[in-house]
């Protein structure tokens, strides 16, 4: 429970970076500054949620694809994760992705957060 709460708040982190510095001009998240937590509540909230889609959806989703990503030798995976990124985008209306692009890009950067998070976590 608590590799998956830091990992959320990696995330959390990740996407905030993302916005803030404007690295990804198509990925946009409008803050909530009257919810519970503020606006780095809604950072939070849309890493738990791309956290839940990517622990429950993503290993179905790389189980049924696994013959591209073979095929590809694995770069399919960066579809993949940008089809985790849409249906976060999809279950809540303060993120938005402009073009696959961004999605894959994104869903690039917040695999490597989650891996890096994971690689923290075992040591």
């Amino acid at each position: 429970m608590i590799r998956f709460a830091f990992k959320v708040a990696v995330l959390g982190a990740v996407l905030y970076a993302l916005t803030y510095f404007d690295v990804l001009p198509g990925l946009d998240i409008v803050p909530n500054p009257d919810g519970p937590l503020g606006e780095y509540g809604t950072y939070l909230w849309i890493g738990l949620i791309f956290g839940v889609v990517n622990a429950i959806v993503g290993p179905v989703l790389r189980l049924l694809s696994l013959p591209f990503v073979v095929l590809t030798l694995g770069l399919f995976l960066l579809v993949v994760n940008a089809a985790l990124l849409g249906l976060t985008a999809a279950l809540t209306d303060r993120l938005t992705i402009d073009g696959f692009g961004t999605a894959v890009l994104g869903g690039l950067i917040l695999a490597l957060a989650g891996w890096a998070a994971d690689q923290v976590l075992d040591n």
